[in-house]
């Protein structure tokens, strides 16, 4: 295992650095200290054709100006809060209302948007990236000096484990997710639509109009939301199901996870052979199926944006928890830490 360090840029008077991890057999993983942001993750497809299966950006100018999200870690809390506010310990707070009202993915300023520190650690077979951030007291609205630290673990078995630590000094909230966009075609060569999906999830969470958790749980069984037994992203795009429309044509919502089977999502792409696991200790998993990715700017220096170019896995726990007495909670107590893991595993069939 061997880490590379390289200056990627300059954001607000100060240097980013990108760091690119080289496993044993091909894999890639590259990142910034700027939002944990996962840049490149290159993979062998079933002929061994190494490829980048991950959507981001080459310019730092691109991430700061047009970036929804790619590759970072989101946060405080992930997700949408219903008009930017929640009570909590007799106290009422208001965050930033960045999208149409909602407070979303940590606000104006969130933890894809700060420079986090970074520290290395290389072994054999295995490699650490270990981010670390304060955020403080009232960072976005949000109450307690928090310490945050994020772990990207890479091993030999081309697996890329994800894992956060938080502790504060007073009673807050914290729903931390990672936010990369994947396409197994490799290199973008096609969009998601073909691609297959299971997610172990009996239930998932119906949306608003402002694709805010109404509280209601709906069974998958009988709709295009079933991925049980496996179906392609194109199920959701050409859906006539009210909740597919309201995503528009497509997928960005909440599945509650049954926990009693790992891994409990797997994505696979046969016109490379690519195969993505991914086993968690959270509830929920968000889907989106980038139905609204579109813009002026080029994806990975030479791909134009377009829907279903990619989709998000984003394991946490249920959006806008704080509101929703029924779901599980996301309050960190001063005594309390909070642990959160994703792994990610690559293979080929």
């Amino acid at each position: 295992m061997e880490i590379v360090k390289k200056k990627f840029g300059e954001i607000d008077g100060r240097d980013v650095t990108a760091y690119t991890v080289k496993g044993n057999s091909g894999f890639e993983l590259t990142c910034l200290d700027y939002g944990c942001i996962i840049t490149e993750i290159c993979v062998p497809d079933r002929d061994g054709k190494t490829e980048n299966v991950v959507l981001g950006f080459k310019d730092i100018d691109d991430y700061a100006n047009h970036s929804p999200y790619f590759g970072a870690v989101v946060g405080r809390v992930a997700g949408r809060i219903k008009e930017g506010r929640f009570s909590l310990g007799g106290r009422d707070y208001t965050l930033a209302k960045n999208n149409d009202g909602n407070h979303l993915h940590g606000g104006d300023r969130g933890l894809d948007k700060v420079i986090w520190n970074v520290e290395t650690k290389t072994e054999h077979d295995k490699a650490k990236l270990i981010f670390t951030y304060e955020s403080p007291d009232g960072e976005e609205g949000y109450p307690g000096n928090v310490s945050i630290r994020t772990v990207y673990t890479v091993t030999g078995q081309n697996e890329l484990m994800i894992e956060y630590f938080g502790t504060t000094d007073q009673k807050t909230i914290l729903n931390m997710t990672n936010h990369t966009y994947f396409n197994l075609s490799g290199d973008l060569k096609s969009t998601v639509l073909e691609h297959s999906l299971q997610i172990d999830s009996d239930r998932f969470i119906e949306l608003d109009n402002g694709l805010i958790p109404t509280g209601r749980l709906l069974e998958v069984e009988g709709t295009p939301f079933d991925f049980r037994k496996g179906r392609k992203i194109a199920d959701g795009q050409s859906s006539s199901h009210p909740q597919n429309i309201l995503a528009g044509k497509g997928y960005d919502h909440p599945f509650v996870l049954n926990g009693d089977k790992q891994p409990a999502i797997r994505v696979s792409c046969e016109e490379s052979g690519r195969v993505l696991e991914v086993e968690t200790n959270q509830p929920a998993v968000v889907l989106y199926t980038s139905n609204q990715l579109e813009g002026d700017f080029l994806i990975n220096g030479s791909v134009k944006a377009e829907p279903y170019l990619a989709l998000c896995l984003e394991t946490q726990k249920h959006p806008d928890a704080i509101n929703q007495p029924g779901f599980p909670s996301i309050v960190l107590e001063p005594d309390g830490e909070y642990y959160s893991y994703t792994k990610y595993t690559f293979k080929v069939e």
